[in-house]
């Protein structure tokens, strides 16, 4: 893990010298361009920590001096993972996959503030048999080095990834109370590839990263980042166990290993989302440099790839890919509820890429853009792309290093962004016609500490990597991995 982001350090300092080297074409055009205005300051969609110890809750010396105390919130939102924090579908509940408790914290959450309240004793929290405080929470088997959390439509069931356990861990939720309890070993409450006692074995998982439900609640899938491949679950609507699909249905990978389907820039998948009519699959490959479109067979559940330029889309010339720009180091995609535009965030890129849906078919598409133009400072980018520092045809975001999670309002009008370096919450507008985003100009446009004078102030945020808007639109809850912390927002609508 260290030589990981020893690596990613470097690449992200790389890409930085060469986004701030200008070019003569865009100086020379530049006295060419109609004098701009910036966009209406509008105040919907900005955020507001929630004030005192209700603006965050964490373990460690943020809870003595800023945040309400929680459990099972070591580590919370990993630097690989980025979908380590969910909200239930009926908005009573929040789950937090803490990777240093070995744990999954659980959270009642207040109907009118979106404030949160660990629930009382095991309740509050699932965590690995064996693990430092575990017996303050609920026993789970398999939960070792949590990193992705995600509820099912229905409600009913809550799953995880554990990038060390190598495992899918699957629970029961009470509707009432919201808290877990793991599914027996005999509904496949844990599947691993290790030889984990009462885990089924599993394919395909190494380094599972990510995890999503389709919205119709018969497929769970898994992006696996050290596996380069997506594994396929059938789930049963009752239960909620999982089935890996059998054969080569149960995964696809850049390897034929382990009997899976042969795929094509899948190396070290970090995001997925489902497309907007679940057809298809949405995967971020950070060291393909790719965003993946897989199409989703919606009677079985499996996966498969095109190989003609529409199955990916990567930064480099790729057999098999078209060729894009802004996805070095993809990380997390989100899809928008109103038009099903996709936006990714990429760590090396510094950048938040927007996807359009190709019309009639699964697919996806990037805005053509004219290189050596600079979109006015401030204003949206119909080239598609929003990116720290500067670099041609894109925005020019603000406090956006190393972006991580991203998520977008049920009323697709904003779009947050997690910005690990940075310790930000970018808050962008999105045009609900066209789907093109622009960050908020001033001190609206970014929440983070003191160090960071251009935005406004925030408390807990750093190493901030998993963003999540709530059902009923009226709150953001943010991970702060450096921080032990589980932000709150309150948005305004």
């Amino acid at each position: 893990m260290a030589n990981r982001l020893i690596s990613r350090s470097a690449l992200c300092f790389l890409a930085i010298l060469a986004l701030t080297i200008p070019t003569a074409a865009g100086a020379a055009k530049k006295e060419k361009q109609p004098t701009a205005q910036p966009p209406e300051a509008t105040a919907a969609g900005s955020l507001q920590q929630l004030p005192g110890r209700l603006g965050c809750v964490a373990v460690g010396p943020a809870a003595k001096k800023a945040c309400g105390r929680g459990r099972g919130l070591k580590g919370p939102g990993p630097f690989m993972g980025s979908r380590a924090i969910a909200v239930s579908p009926d908005g009573k509940n929040v789950y937090v996959a803490a990777g240093g408790s070995d744990a999954i914290a659980v959270f009642a959450r207040e109907s009118g503030t979106g404030a949160l309240e660990q629930l009382q004793g095991k309740a509050g929290c699932v965590a690995a048999i064996g693990a430092g405080g575990a017996g303050n929470c609920g026993p789970a088997i398999g939960l070792i080095a949590p990193n992705s959390v995600a509820v099912s439509p229905d409600g009913r069931n809550v799953y995880a990834t554990a990038r060390d356990g190598a495992s899918v861990t699957a629970f029961h939720r009470n509707p009432r109370t919201g808290a877990l309890k793991q599914l027996p070993p005999s509904a496949s409450g844990c599947i691993s590839t290790l030889p984990i006692p009462d885990c089924t074995a599993g394919r395909a998982l190494k380094g599972p990263d990510v995890i999503v439900v389709s919205a119709d609640g018969k497929n769970v899938y898994v992006g696996n980042f050290f596996g380069n491949s997506v594994a396929s679950f059938s789930r049963a609507a009752g239960s909620g166990a999982l089935t890996q699909l059998p054969g080569s249905e149960g995964c696809i990978a850049d390897s034929t290993a382990e009997g899976c389907a042969g795929g094509i820039a899948l190396g070290s998948i970090e995001g997925l989302a489902m497309s907007g009519s679940g057809s298809g699959v949405y995967a971020a490959a950070a060291v393909s440099n790719a965003v993946d479109v897989l199409v989703r067979n919606r009677s079985t559940g499996a996966l498969s790839q095109a190989t003609n330029g529409s199955g990916c889309i990567s930064d480099a010339v790729l057999t098999g890919c078209t060729q894009g720009y802004q996805v070095a180091g993809a990380n997390a995609i989100a899809v928008s509820p109103k038009g099903g535009t996709a936006y990714a965030t990429s760590l090396f890129s510094n950048s938040v890429t927007t996807f359009d849906p190709t019309r009639g078919e699964v697919g996806l598409t990037q805005p053509a853009r004219e290189l050596g133009e600079k979109t006015p400072e401030g204003l949206g980018s119909p080239a598609g792309c929003l990116v720290w520092l500067r670099s041609p045809g894109c925005s020019f975001g603000v406090a956006m290093k190393s972006p991580e999670g991203v998520a977008v309002s049920p009323d697709g009008e904003s779009v947050y962004v997690a910005a690990y370096e940075t310790g930000a919450i970018d808050i962008v507008d999105r045009d609900a016609k066209t789907g093109t985003i622009t960050q908020k100009p001033g001190e609206r446009g970014c929440i983070a500490s003191k160090s960071t004078p251009v935005c406004a102030r925030g408390r807990a945020l750093a190493g901030l990597s998993s963003v999540v808007v709530s059902p009923d639109g009226r709150n953001v809850y943010s991970t702060a991995q450096r921080s032990n912390a589980v932000d709150v927002f309150r948005r305004i609508e």
